[in-house]
């Protein structure tokens, strides 16, 4: 069955929370790029460290490949730990 894209996002993305969340995500990824810290197509992400993407402390903030900060720790079965 093919991916319904609108009714993904009219349940889910284009929800008011949904659409902040992703408005300070961009804003903290735009403020790196300016200050240095990642270059356009790097391979590199911000993470925040509690999962709060409204959080943009700098303490809160943290540069990591994607591969790490798009994954979950796993437990021995493969699992999300």
């Amino acid at each position: 069955m093919a991916r319904d894209y609108k009714q993904e996002y009219a349940n889910y993305q284009g929800t008011k929370e949904q659409k902040e969340r992703r408005a300070m995500r961009n804003k903290v990824r735009r403020r790196a790029l300016k200050d240095g810290r990642v270059t356009k197509g790097s391979g590199f992400d911000i993470h925040h460290k509690d999962g709060n993407p409204r959080n943009s402390h700098p303490s809160n903030l943290v540069v990591q490949h994607s591969s790490q900060n798009r994954s979950f720790k796993r437990d021995k079965n493969g699992r999300k730990a």
